[in-house]
């Protein structure tokens, strides 16, 4: 998979995730198959359990299907998934 700013336009239901930076302790670690998404939450299955994380306290490492991993800050995936798609992008690297 060829990395591009684009990549928050993915769809991430049904990739796996990994939380590996948050405000709040707690959510460090956590590892699992995202299943749901809302505007600002992932709904993650994570040891036959399921959690929901807030996405702008956290960074994450999702695991696309060909093995590429991709770190992306929570901030830029706030709002909903269906206005994701139309958002501008702003550059931070």
């Amino acid at each position: 998979m060829r990395i591009t700013p684009d990549v928050i336009r993915e769809e991430f239901i049904g990739l796996d995730v990994e939380v590996v930076k948050s405000s709040h302790a707690g959510y460090v670690g956590i590892k699992g198959r995202i299943i749901d998404e809302t505007r600002n939450t992932f709904l993650v299955l994570s040891g036959g359990r399921r959690k929901r994380i807030p996405k702008a306290n956290c960074t994450f490492h999702f695991h696309f299907p060909d093995g590429t991993v991709v770190e992306i800050e929570g901030q830029l995936l706030v709002g909903r998934p269906e206005d994701r798609i139309k958002k501008r992008i702003k550059r931070r690297w």
